[in-house]
């Protein structure tokens, strides 16, 4: 075999162990692990679960970015390896260096081009408009403030009051008051702290981000939302649960070596649970300030 052949045959078997590889990485069975516990949902091939309302929006958008990439993937291979064997050197034969005029090359450039240009305006911005443009009312929304910092996850609820009390660095303590939240606030009096976020199923949710050090990224993959957390601002995202659940809260944005530990657990459940759990973290909370009294 000769030397043309051989680099042949190798571009062949590269394409295809580069077509393979994703399987690879993408079968997990099981859930991720998080604090300890099995994360719910069945991770197999493909995407995560979805759990939000507009999720299934994001992932036909992916799907079908992903299935473009592999058709220009493939069709750019099968060419690619036609180039390698068709003019590879031979005897008796003389490259040409006159330029190659062809129909089918522009027409199929116009094509990708035209495709492109319809992803962009026909599907990613009306997605991206319905989903981030208008968020929901908060008189209607579950409101929390999530406040990252070096290796965790705090989660801020405004209590029964609706109001959340005022916080100021002053008051910061990293073990009783990491939020620094000022309790001689009469609207902080039923302001509830947690490391999990808890929600209720099929309710608004709005999650205000900061950060108390670096930039983190708030990272939640059932409910197709991500957005970096950047220290001195105050960035609103908002999504509706779906489906009832245990769920990942990750980090996906390198914020020190012990980046990996910062997951917290998100629990989508019914109203009266949420109501409950609520009330309970709130009289823990109650008895620890008596505590310290």
């Amino acid at each position: 075999m000769n030397r043309s052949r051989i680099i042949g045959v190798a571009t062949v078997i590269v394409v295809i162990v580069c077509m393979m590889a994703p399987t690879v990485v993408l079968g997990q069975t099981d859930g991720p692990v998080a604090s300890g516990h099995i994360i719910d949902g069945d991770y197999g091939y493909g995407m995560p679960p979805n759990a939000s309302k507009d999720g299934h929006n994001v992932d036909n958008l992916i799907h079908i970015l992903h299935w473009f990439m592999l058709a220009l993937f493939v069709a750019w291979g099968i060419f690619f390896v036609y180039c390698l064997m068709r003019f590879r050197a031979r005897a008796g034969h003389r490259a040409t260096y006159d330029p190659v005029k062809a129909k089918v090359s522009k027409y199929a450039e116009i094509g990708v081009a035209a495709f492109e240009a319809f992803l962009l305006i026909g599907l990613s911005m009306p997605i991206w408009a319905a989903t981030k443009n208008e968020p929901p009312a908060k008189e209607l929304a579950t409101h929390v403030r999530v406040v990252a910092e070096q290796f965790q996850w705090n989660f801020h609820y405004p209590g029964t009051d609706g109001t959340f009390g005022r916080t100021a660095a002053a008051f910061v303590d990293t073990v009783d008051n990491p939020l620094g939240l000022d309790r001689s606030d009469p609207a902080a009096e039923d302001d509830v702290f947690a490391t999990e976020l808890h929600l209720p199923v099929n309710k608004p949710v709005i999650c205000d981000l900061t950060s108390k050090d670096v930039i983190h990224s708030f990272f939640l993959p059932v409910m197709r939302v991500k957005q970096d957390v950047i220290p001195g601002m105050r960035i609103p995202v908002w999504f509706t649960p779906v489906k009832e659940g245990r769920y990942e809260v990750a980090c996906a944005q390198l914020c020190g070596n012990n980046h990996y530990s910062m997951r917290a657990e998100m629990v989508i459940e019914d109203d009266a649970s949420f109501a409950t759990w609520l009330e309970e973290v709130g009289k823990v909370e109650e008895f620890d300030e008596d505590e310290l009294d």
